[in-house]
């Protein structure tokens, strides 16, 4: 019996603080790790029709903010908020925008901008625009697309790499109006009182060669989650980290595929 009680401190005790490698990291602490730099080669041009527009919307700091929005068809208050990899909301966020919008019926999607009008082409200035984020200027782009869905908004999230880890705060802060929330190779939060206010189940998409946000990070998250009682579904590609983006070298069309079909049904599911 005091053996089990042994144990079960130092399962809470792990859970609260985190592992000791990963606590308190988060996407932009990998701004300058010139080896996450030199995996993120810079993307192909990607010059799609494009269907949605890009617009601005006032924010709480007295500033404005960018988006793509891409219009439901038909009145709605459901919302996909996507939110771009560390190049920014380039034309491949927008293409992606562009794609759900098309699939879910009835779904108003808006892409968030959270450079503030810059997009990267390379890894330096990438780097430079993820680690010049201010977290209060981040926080404000998400509340102005909150007033501009409306209280009765139905709210899901996606995000790719830094805007994973922001697919899953945007979650959080929309509190019951969250309905769906995915997560690719993003950084997740750690700790029990970050993610107590969720409200939603998540999708999280993380792939086994990846040399950041790795399976460590993956189980991390998981016994988070479980020890919240928050429902996750995580699923794990033998692929790299960015292996969904089709402008990538690292693109492995098997594993994005697939990925794309356990996402699109999730989202269908929940909006």
């Amino acid at each position: 019996m005091l053996q089990r009680i042994y144990l079960l401190i130092f399962i809470l005790g792990m859970i609260a603080c985190g592992n000791p490698a990963q606590n308190n990291k988060d996407m932009s602490d990998f701004s300058e790790d010139k080896k996450f730099q030199d995996a993120h080669e810079s993307p192909e041009d990607i010059l799609p029709d494009l269907k949605g527009k890009m617009m601005s919307y006032p924010t709480e700091d007295g500033q404005k903010a960018n988006a793509y929005f891409v219009e439901s068809k038909t009145p709605s208050n459901k919302f996909l908020f996507v939110i771009h990899e560390w190049w920014g909301l380039n034309n491949h966020i927008r293409q992606e925008a562009d794609r759900y919008a098309d699939t879910l019926d009835g779904v108003n999607v808006i892409a968030l901008d959270m450079y503030d009008g810059n997009v990267a082409d390379n890894p330096d200035d990438a780097s430079r625009f993820m680690k010049e984020v201010k977290e209060e200027r981040a926080l404000a782009i998400v509340n102005g697309a909150f007033t501009l869905a409306g209280k009765n908004a139905e709210i899901g999230t996606i995000g790719w790499c830094f805007g994973g880890g922001w697919s899953l705060k945007t979650s959080i802060m929309a509190e019951d109006r969250a309905k769906a929330c995915v997560i690719y190779y993003g950084m997740p939060v750690k700790k029990a009182k970050e993610i107590a206010p969720l409200k939603t189940d998540v999708l999280g998409i993380f792939a086994t060669e990846d040399k950041w946000i790795n399976e460590e990070v993956a189980d991390d998250f998981k016994a988070l989650m479980k020890a919240t009682k928050k429902k996750l579904f995580l699923h794990s590609f033998e692929a790299d980290h960015a292996f969904a983006n089709p402008s990538s070298p690292r693109y492995q069309e098997k594993a994005a595929t697939e990925a794309n079909e356990i996402v699109l049904k999730y989202l269908k599911e929940r909006l």
